[in-house]
């Protein structure tokens, strides 16, 4: 967002990521239905939309998105299968919701006037911490009490082995924010530098196409272009590392390494 206040632009890149309810209400309650709750739908709809057309016709020859939805969904099998192994492949289900949801939810978040639910740490941190209750709860159903030794290193010294199964607890449950800021940092640090260039851009509409703000605004709509691609392979890359991240640590509980 950017607007001139007696003769100067005042930018405010964080704007965007305000959440609001759409029907009016000062506060926000528990059954407020804000734009972030729109756009969680739209992500929703747009998804089973997706697979559903895609899979729809299930032709010899696949059309475009029949032809998408296969490699999206061939794509996240094998990298579960390449990770956790055949037996990772019966919670492929799960990584595989996950991973269409993140990826929708930031490439959605890129068009103007749109809103990135994955910039919000309490989206990210409750998609974290659902996988980290998940992880932990399949590591003690398969192993028992046994999970606990995934904690002490077995070819370590023995006097060292306390240390060491101090920091590989705390390492263990330091994952859900380092799962959920990694996600939500780096939606915000995109996003908010785009609205800067932005604003650089449509400075001309408020100071006049001269000088100095000329060159400026040109130079801002050229550098938006390679921002935006780049931008467009980071909301894939943070969808992929976000569920190979999950994926790895599916391996860790289903086979103790």
């Amino acid at each position: 967002m950017a607007s001139s206040s007696e003769g100067e632009m005042v930018i405010d890149p964080i704007h965007q990521f305000q959440i609001f309810d759409l029907f009016g209400g000062e506060k926000l309650g528990f059954l407020s239905f804000t734009n972030s709750s729109l756009w969680m739908v739209i992500i929703f709809a747009a998804a089973i939309a997706l697979f559903l057309i895609g899979s729809r016709g299930r032709a010899i020859v696949p059309s475009r998105l029949q032809s998408l939805a296969e490699v999206i969904y061939d794509f996240i099998r094998k990298m579960v299968r390449d990770v956790a192994g055949e037996e990772g492949l019966r919670y492929f289900p799960y990584i595989f919701t996950l991973f269409v949801f993140i990826a929708f939810a930031n490439l959605l978040g890129l068009i103007p006037n749109s809103f990135t639910v994955t910039s919000h740490f309490a989206v990210t941190g409750a998609l974290a911490l659902t996988v980290f209750v998940t992880v932990t709860a399949i590591g003690f159903w398969k192993h028992g009490l046994h999970f606990l030794s995934f904690f002490v290193p077995q070819d370590a010294p023995l006097v060292l082995k306390p240390v060491l199964a101090v920091i590989e607890v705390i390492a263990y449950f330091v994952r859900p924010l380092s799962h959920s800021v990694r996600l939500g940092a780096n939606m915000i640090a995109g996003h908010a530098i785009l609205k800067v260039f932005a604003a650089f851009a449509t400075s001309a509409a408020v100071y006049g196409l001269s000088g100095m703000t000329a060159l400026v605004s040109g130079l801002s709509v050229a550098a938006m272009v390679p921002l935006f691609a780049l931008e467009l392979l980071v909301a894939l890359v943070q969808a992929y590392i976000f569920v190979i991240l999950t994926t790895i640590y599916l391996n860790d509980a289903l086979h103790m390494h």
